[in-house]
């Protein structure tokens, strides 16, 4: 199996290197030409320059930021891509987006999997991440060899757009759990409390979660590096928004969290990581 790989920022970069471990990946590529070339010479595979470099690929697995860069990237692999290849969808997107490529590629006898993931960058740099799969499932399990790669675990959902939908549903709760570290974290330096004692306290306990363990020490020590940034989080609470519009479900956590973010950004936040939202809970 020949995989090509599109999107090397902090999440794609170690997916793409533990394909690569496995003897499969072939061929990379990214919207700045000389991450591709760095990557390629690093892993001693093709740096593509444009979609016919992905030709021979038996699967395109894609890593970018926004539909457009989705859309894009499909509507290019479809004129080139052999009949019974694959493209594997990693980005978080709306649903009709991965509905609408999925229908541009069957014409052209490719399938398609939306696959938005989830775990940080942590979980990438590991290969431990949870993989939501939407599509054909004889297409997944042709496809798995290339995700298990990086995942602790593949969980395929259901058709076409189920993998972004529950994407939709772990962002309202990384949001929610977000706002309540934050607003707690901030509170405990208000009332003084240690955070050597503070800490491994909440984590022994039911409070205990991923954003707290992974982030709580850092933001109390004012570092925001990324991580998950605030300006994709504001992204993709936006696409949970708009995915949530017509179901009639009260979605007062994601009104909050896309209020906080968005002032984040205004503050020159966006490229922080999402744990900056500690410096709005703290106020004055």
């Amino acid at each position: 199996m020949k995989v090509g790989f599109i999107g090397l920022g902090a999440m794609g970069a170690p997916m793409a290197r533990y394909v690569h471990a496995k003897g499969l990946l072939t061929a990379v590529g990214n919207r700045t030409q000389a991450k591709a070339d760095a990557c390629a010479a690093e892993l001693n595979v093709r740096a593509a320059r444009s979609a016919a470099n992905f030709a021979d690929c038996d699967v395109v697995v894609l890593c970018v930021s926004l539909d457009a860069d989705v859309l894009e990237n499909v509507t290019a692999l479809a004129d080139v891509l052999k009949p019974g290849a694959i493209v594997i969808d990693h980005s978080t997107v709306a649903v009709d987006t991965a509905r609408r490529c999925a229908a541009m590629l069957a014409p052209h006898n490719i399938g398609f999997l939306d696959a938005p993931v989830s775990g940080g960058v942590e979980g990438a740099r590991n290969g431990k991440l949870s993989v939501m799969v939407g599509g054909d499932a004889e297409v997944l399990e042709t496809a798995r060899p290339v995700i298990e790669s990086y995942a602790a675990r593949i969980s395929h959902m259901g058709a076409t757009g189920a993998g972004q939908a529950t994407k939709a549903v772990n962002q309202v709760l990384v949001a929610g759990i977000n706002e309540a570290v934050c607003e707690g974290l901030a509170l405990g330096e208000k009332l003084g409390l240690d955070p050597e004692k503070l800490l491994p306290t909440l984590m022994a306990g039911a409070a205990s979660n991923w954003f707290l363990e992974k982030r709580g020490a850092t933001m109390l020590r004012d570092e925001f590096s990324p991580g998950f940034k605030c300006a994709h989080m504001l992204k993709d609470l936006r696409i949970v928004s708009a995915i949530a519009r017509d179901t009639g479900v009260r979605m007062s956590t994601v009104e909050q969290a896309l209020a906080d973010y968005a002032e984040l950004i205004e503050r020159g936040q966006g490229e922080s990581d999402t744990s900056a939202l500690i410096t709005l809970k703290r106020g004055a």
